[in-house]
């Protein structure tokens, strides 16, 4: 068989409904990676709530038609970049199912913890961003901030619940323990990862923060002085 032969038998193939499908596939899933890029970098550069559709698919070079064929607003692209972002911190705990049985009133642990959901915000600044103006932005009457909150903290909550089911004392409930722990490195998050030269390291934060949770502001416990 000829060279020219067998090309074009490898161009039938490609020809075929099943070879025009599969590229046709790719083509979209292309479309929609670059779509979710170039939302992460527009929510960085302009604000969730001032980028445009238009200023995404521009950004991603592709027509504003496009977008629609995956998101049906941008509060979807939103909720899709939150799924990657979800998928990222649990891949860090080696992939598998995260176990519940986490102390974290270790230090070493809280700290891991508290540092891969600092990495992770700073990762996908974008998200970050987006999510905290999306929050307030719906208003406090429509609950979305707390349920957004406890469903970003549901991996906190469950160690929380499992150290209560150990008889171990908590400050509160584990749900509300959890949200109060999201809230405050998010509001941290959200103040300082955008600036160019922000006032204090994700080391310093996630440190401080940790001995926070830990010692309370009292400080670490002490023996009483004497009398």
């Amino acid at each position: 068989m000829s060279e020219r032969s067998s090309g074009q038998q490898k161009s039938r193939r490609g020809d075929t409904p099943g070879g025009r499908s599969g590229v046709r596939a790719a083509k979209a899933a292309e479309t929609k990676a670059a779509l979710k890029e170039a939302a992460r970098g527009e929510f960085v550069a302009r604000g969730y709530q001032n980028t445009k559709i238009t200023d995404i698919t521009a950004a991603a070079g592709r027509s504003t038609g496009s977008f629609y064929d995956h998101f049906a607003d941008k509060e979807e692209l939103l909720r899709a970049l939150l799924d990657d972002v979800h998928e990222q911190g649990h891949a860090h705990f080696a992939g598998e199912e995260h176990p519940r049985d986490h102390d974290l009133t270790d230090r070493a642990q809280l700290h891991e913890h508290l540092a891969v959901a600092w990495r992770v915000m700073a990762d996908n600044l974008g998200v970050t961003t987006a999510l905290y103006e999306a929050n307030v932005t719906a208003g406090p009457a429509s609950g979305r901030a707390w349920q957004r909150l406890t469903e970003d903290t549901a991996m906190l909550r469950a160690h929380l619940e499992y150290l209560r089911g150990q008889g171990r004392p908590l400050p509160g409930d584990p749900e509300l323990v959890a949200a109060a722990i999201g809230a405050l490195l998010g509001s941290l998050a959200y103040a300082l990862l955008p600036q160019s030269a922000p006032a204090y390291d994700g080391d310093e934060v996630v440190g401080t923060v940790t001995s926070l949770l830990l010692d309370g502001l009292r400080g670490p416990g002490r023996e009483p002085e004497p009398e």
